[in-house]
C-alpha cells in the first residue's frame, strides 16, 4: 500500500488502511511516536471527572499514553473503522467532523488535536471548535505540519516514498498549516499558543529501520519549519 498512488487527503484512506493502525511497523508507525510525544505535554487530570477531547483520534493511539492520568477520553473522528478500534482501546467515541462536534461548550479540561489540522480545509473553523470545547484554564495541545517548502519536501516528497514509513497521498500540500495563522486564530478565542519543533531521534530511527527498536522517541528542536507541537491555555472570560 505504501507508495501506491492515492487521492491526496482522501478520508476513506483510513478505512482502507484500518489494519495498519496498531501495527508498530505499519504505515502509521510515526503516528504512534507522535501520540507518545503529545501525551508528554498533557499533565495529570486536575480533578475527578476531567474530560479530554481527542480531535481526529483515529484508532485511539493516544489512549495507552493517557492511562493513569485520570481523564475521560472522548475521541472524535469520521472513520467508522478507526472509531471501532478506538472504542476497543477504551475511548468513548463520537463520529463527527472536528469542525462540528456534538459536545457542549466548555466541556473539556484538555483538547488534543494531533495530526489533524493539516487535513482540514477550514483551519479557522477547526480552531474555533477546539477552543469552544475548552473550559477556561483548559489546555489545547496540537501537533501538525508547517506550511513551508521544507515541510512539503520532507513530509510529502520524501516520507511518502519511504518503504514501510508512510502511504502516498495521506497529505495534501495545500492544507499544511501556516504557523502565524494558527497562532492568530487561537488568540481570537483566548488561547495563547507556544510552539516548538520536533523530529524523530535519528539514533532511534536508524535502530527502528534495522528492527532493533519497536518505537522512536521524538526530540524537541528549535525550528518549527517542518513538524511542530503547540500548546496553550484558554484564558478566563473578562468580567
Amino acid at each position: 500500500m505504501s507508495g501506491s498512488p492515492e487521492t491526496p487527503n482522501d478520508p476513506a484512506l483510513y478505512d482502507r488502511l484500518a489494519g495498519e493502525w496498531w501495527r508498530p511497523r505499519g504505515v502509521f508507525a510515526m503516528l504512534h511516536w507522535l501520540a507518545a510525544a503529545r501525551a508528554g505535554l498533557i499533565p495529570a487530570a486536575p480533578r475527578d471527572g476531567a474530560v479530554l477531547v481527542d480531535l481526529g483520534c483515529g484508532a485511539g493511539l493516544l489512549a495507552p499514553h493517557l492511562e493513569g492520568k485520570g481523564y475521560t477520553h472522548i475521541g472524535v473522528d469520521l472513520s467508522p473503522e478507526s472509531l471501532r478500534q478506538a472504542a476497543d482501546h477504551g475511548v468513548l467515541v463520537v463520529r463527527a467532523d472536528v469542525r462540528a462536534v456534538p459536545l457542549p461548550d466548555a466541556c473539556a479540561e484538555v483538547v488534543a488535536a494531533g495530526e489533524i489540522l493539516e487535513h482540514v480545509p477550514d483551519l479557522p473553523g477547526a480552531v474555533a471548535e477546539a477552543c469552544r470545547l475548552l473550559r477556561p484554564g483548559g489546555l489545547l495541545v496540537i501537533d501538525t505540519l508547517a506550511a513551508t517548502a521544507l515541510s512539503r519536501f520532507l513530509a510529502i516528497t520524501v516520507a511518502e516514498r519511504l518503504p514501510r514509513f508512510a502511504t502516498r497521498g495521506v497529505h495534501d500540500p495545500a492544507l499544511l498549516v501556516d504557523r502565524d495563522r494558527l497562532v492568530a486564530e487561537c488568540a481570537k478565542h483566548g488561547v495563547a499558543l507556544e510552539l516548538r519543533g520536533i523530529r524523530p531521534s535519528l539514533r532511534d530511527f536508524t535502530a527502528w529501520l534495522a528492527g532493533r527498536r519497536p518505537t522512536v522517541r521524538m526530540r524537541p528542536i528549535r525550528t518549527t519549519a517542518v513538524l511542530f507541537q503547540a500548546r496553550g491555555r484558554k484564558s478566563a472570560p473578562r468580567p
